[in-house]
């Protein structure tokens, strides 16, 4: 086990298992060799084992009628959440053990290995149905509509764990809402990053009020899984595209707990609107989905809300209507069709009110789903034959004036710091309403016409591979296809100069060619009139922000590996020169306009080497090849 931070240790081996350590519960970790005497030494330095929390803003007391869904202290089936009061959360372990009894308890449930971790871990998903179906093409015939809900993605925002055990339970060996699996299946990821949420401790998120203890926002790699979506660098994201792809279901939940500013709401969420890659699954979710939340949470007594992403330090400046890229899960379902909505509860609220209304959404939403299942099916049939002739590759903030909308705020004021002198928003725990603006982040930038078909060249392996785990579909040839195509040349290339997610990203503009192209045996050909074309199109367009090329898949483009020396460039040129009386005045036109190449030999030759037979036409080309629409 490497050195861990204090209060910090992973806690679980590849099986499972204890590693490293052993864990009472009450957040102190007993650790082997000089690690104890560190964590010791650092508690009991003034102020270092200060109470998680007690610094946050006020909390507004909460007693909703949800409460009601705990059960006794004295059931078998209380969850390990509920028998803390709804204060503290299972480790991995703990977790698996209540799910593996559940479904050894219950002819309805399943339970799945996605995939491993980098860690080892397991990757589990529960599939709930009322016949207890195991396979992906069972649950399709039932002819339920199905919910896929994923927890943890960011492990210390577990909440969405803790509700769907609750409400499996529920739904199977108590029976309280076993009505819910005759409307609607049921798959349920209650940890993604495992490896993250093992990695537990009192100290994980400075802004959020519970649980006891948490794990951490990145897995093992430090790699943020929901910013993941479409270059699938990590094994927990490749589990869960599978399982989209396999599975198939018709809705898509991603839970989480938000940051930022204090407002009365406790459970928020949000999609991308009917501007974005599929305008008929946000208008189900907009006239079916979110009425029913908002009127399901509204009567147990939690405060239903709009996703907040502000636009400054206190709410009078706005919110955003934010229209995510598809690096994340929310914009990635939006652009492969599948009807996704991002939840975030509010990371002030505490813990049990939180749980409780994630619990609320989940069956709401299930209910939903099995009340309006072939609207949604055929919502979801509409945005995958839409194909349009260009395609959006990203939004901005709107031309049209801001709308305003009422926001259930929390009183605040802006203090001064006695030790860092800057001034800061200070939260006073007092409701008040407000009228503020309301960005909307509809307006389409760069858009791209639908070309007949993309080619990615058999040197590219991994990208062809990633494409095939999206399920995009595509055609492995066996000869040489030769055919008129056009390419993109590179110009003024910018690399990043810091890692994001694992990768030095870069951006390029880009500029077409036709020419006669020549793709070898084993080439992919992708054709973007499919289902997923939309999703294609955005993966290969170098343009598009979260494109393979943005993301560092293709930097050797940019690498010049073939040079000229002077000693055969000078007489090579003069030839060229005489024999070619156009670009004899090309080359004195460029040095009549442009001085400084006037004065600079080298940069003389490298002009005359460009236009020479012997240059690397394949220098500054993107690999990735297109053949145009007819």
């Amino acid at each position: 086990m490497g050195r861990s931070k204090p209060g910090i240790v992973s806690r679980a081996g590849a099986n499972g298992s204890p590693e490293g350590g052993s864990h009472d519960r009450t957040g102190m970790h007993s650790l082997r060799g000089g690690a104890t005497t560190l964590l010791f030494v650092l508690l009991s330095i003034p102020g270092w084992a200060q109470v998680p929390g007690e610094f946050l803003p006020p909390v507004i007391p909460w007693d909703g009628a949800s409460r009601s869904l705990v059960v006794e202290a004295s059931d078998p089936w209380i969850t390990p959440c509920e028998l803390s009061g709804l204060r503290e959360t299972p480790n991995y372990d703990e977790t698996m053990a209540y799910l593996q009894k559940l479904v050894a308890a219950s002819d309805q449930l399943r339970l799945i290995s996605l995939g491993k971790s980098p860690e080892r871990r397991d990757v589990w998903m529960v599939v709930a149905s009322r016949e207890g179906h195991g396979t992906a093409g069972a649950l399709r015939r039932s002819g339920r509509p199905t919910v896929l809900a994923q927890a943890g993605i960011h492990s210390g925002e577990i909440d969405g764990k803790d509700a769907g055990l609750m409400l499996l339970r529920d739904m199977t060996v108590r029976g309280t809402k076993k009505d819910l699996l005759d409307v609607a299946n049921f798959l349920f990821i209650p940890i993604l990053s495992v490896d993250g949420h093992e990695r537990i401790s009192l100290y994980s998120r400075i802004n959020q009020r519970g649980p006891k203890e948490m794990g951490w926002r990145t897995n093992a790699r430090n790699l943020n899984l929901n910013r993941d979506y479409t270059k699938l660098d990590t094994p927990e994201l490749r589990a869960a595209i599978g399982a989209i792809v396999d599975w198939d279901p018709d809705l898509y939940l991603d839970l989480h707990v938000t940051d930022g500013a204090d407002y009365q709401y406790d459970i928020t969420f949000g999609f991308t609107g009917q501007h974005g890659w599929s305008p008929s699954s946000a208008k189900w979710l907009e006239e079916v989905l979110s009425p029913a939340l908002d009127r399901d949470l509204a009567s147990q007594g939690h405060i239903p809300g709009p996703l907040v992403f502000a636009m400054g330090s206190d709410m009078s400046r706005g919110i955003a209507n934010w229209s995510a890229s598809p690096r994340f899960s929310n914009g990635y379902g939006d652009a492969r069709h599948l009807p996704t909505v991002l939840v975030e509860n509010h990371s002030l609220k505490p813990y049990d009110q939180r749980v409780l209304g994630t619990y609320v959404l989940l069956e709401s939403t299930l209910r939903a789903a099995g009340s309006d299942g072939s609207g949604l099916r055929k919502a979801i049939e509409e945005d995958r034959q839409r194909l349009p002739e260009e395609l959006a590759l990203s939004f901005a903030p709107s031309q049209q004036p801001t709308p305003t909308i009422a926001f259930l705020g929390i009183e605040s004021e802006q203090a001064t710091s006695t030790w860092s002198g800057a001034d800061y928003t200070r939260w006073l725990g007092k409701a008040v309403s407000m009228e503020i603006p309301y960005l909307q982040f509809d307006q389409p930038t760069t858009k791209t016409k639908r070309p007949a078909a993309y080619w990615v060249p058999p040197a590219y392996s991994e990208v062809i591979e990633i494409l095939q785990i999206h399920g995009v579909e595509l055609e492995i040839t066996e000869r040489e296809r030769v055919f008129e195509g056009e390419i993109l040349r590179f110009q003024d290339p910018e690399f990043a100069e810091a890692p994001f997610e694992g990768r030095f990203r870069m951006t390029a503009s880009a500029f077409p060619e036709r020419r006669t192209l020549f793709m070898p045996p084993g080439s992919a050909r992708i054709d973007p009139r499919q289902p997923l074309g939309d999703l294609a199109m955005l993966l290969l367009e170098p343009d598009s922000e979260d494109s393979f090329f943005q993301w560092g898949f293709f930097p050797e483009c940019f690498q010049r590996t073939e040079y000229a020396e002077s000693y055969a460039l000078e007489p090579l040129g003069e030839q060229m020169l005489a024999k070619d009386e156009d670009l004899r005045r090309g080359f004195e036109s460029r040095k009549a306009e442009d001085e400084e190449f006037a004065q600079d030999p080298r940069a003389q030759r490298n002009w005359m080497y460009e236009r020479s037979p012997y240059y690397d036409h394949h220098y500054l080309v993107y690999p990735v090849k297109k053949e145009p629409a007819p």
